[in-house]
């Protein structure tokens, strides 16, 4: 009598679920994703996509705030680089920028690796140092222009202690944009400072000790140790910046109005008095169009001076 053993069917069924149990995981913290990004993504939608498409669309119009409206192609832009008053406005802006940025950055990574010393009074100077930040820039700007009287301001009776003959800061040619320089990398000391402070707290200590074991220097352990871990912090200090900057209006439009003559004037200045005084909306559109693209421009040369730096 023969027997035949019968083998137990395979269960295929424990291997399919949880394959299937992981692609619905999957798709509900897809879905959970979405949810969560999508108040973000409106925002963005809403505030940032929606306008840059009208801007781009509005550039090519005779748009200014009527009822009639022509298609003008890209008369604007042509007419915006012979207008006068659009160079010096982009001159100035660029310049502004190519002075303010490095300078502050340089000077709030200076300050942060001071404060981030164990020194007396810290929390003040910390304090201190962030207050402009917050200050409206009107106020600053009212502040700054005591400080910039000719007549009885502490700019021209501190030169005065030392000789020097008073100086028409706001009025002369030659002063007026570095004076607005100088308020501008003051200012925005505040953030840049806070953001390295916490880039600084975050190098790793066992490199610094390893440094010091080794013989190095202050000097060797910030070029060798500390200064290759801000990488990424540089980079975004540079990018706000550079957006900052080339933003610059209130304290133009308080202190200076854009003179004297056009020393002064920035872009965002001539884009407020061709849309809302000339009401050429389409031809500030079409600045503003141009605007972006230098702003894109200064973050890209930013971006390959970090590649530089990180492959150096």
């Amino acid at each position: 009598m023969s027997t035949t053993l019968e083998r137990p069917a395979l269960d295929t069924s424990r291997k399919v679920a949880p394959a299937r149990d992981r692609r619905t995981l999957i798709r509900g913290q897809a879905r959970a994703g979405w949810i969560l990004l999508s108040p973000a993504l409106l925002h963005s939608a809403v505030f940032i996509v929606i306008p840059v498409v009208a801007v781009l669309v509005l550039s090519l119009t005779d748009y200014s705030f009527g009822d009639s409206w022509a298609w003008v192609g890209f008369t604007n832009y042509t007419d915006l680089f012979r207008d006068v008053d659009f160079q010096a406005s982009l001159f100035n802006t660029v310049l502004y920028a190519i002075v303010v940025i490095p300078v502050s950055m340089a000077v709030a990574l200076a300050v942060a690796v001071g404060l981030n010393q164990k020194i007396r009074a810290l929390g003040f100077f910390r304090t201190a140092f962030y207050i402009p930040t917050v200050t409206a820039t009107v106020a600053i700007a009212t502040i700054w222009l005591w400080i910039y009287n000719p007549g009885s301001g502490l700019a021209n009776g501190f030169l005065s202690l030392f000789g020097f003959a008073p100086t028409q800061w706001l009025s002369d040619p030659a002063t007026a944009l570095p004076s607005l320089m100088v308020i501008g990398v003051w200012q925005g000391l505040g953030t840049k400072i806070i953001i390295y402070l916490a880039a600084l707290q975050g190098v790793s200590r066992d490199l610094l000790e390893s440094a010091d074991l080794d013989g190095a220097n202050r000097w060797q352990k910030f070029a060798n140790v500390t200064w290759p871990a801000l990488g990424p912090v540089q980079f975004f200090v540079l990018i706000t910046s550079i957006v900052g900057t080339f933003q610059v209006f209130d304290l133009v439009y308080v202190m200076t109005q854009g003179g004297p003559g056009t020393e002064t004037r920035v872009l965002v200045l001539d884009i407020y008095q061709n849309a809302f005084t000339d009401l050429k909306l389409g031809y500030a559109s079409a600045e503003t169009v141009i605007m972006m693209v230098v702003i894109a421009i200064f973050i890209g040369l930013g971006r390959l001076l970090q590649k530089a730096d990180a492959n150096d």
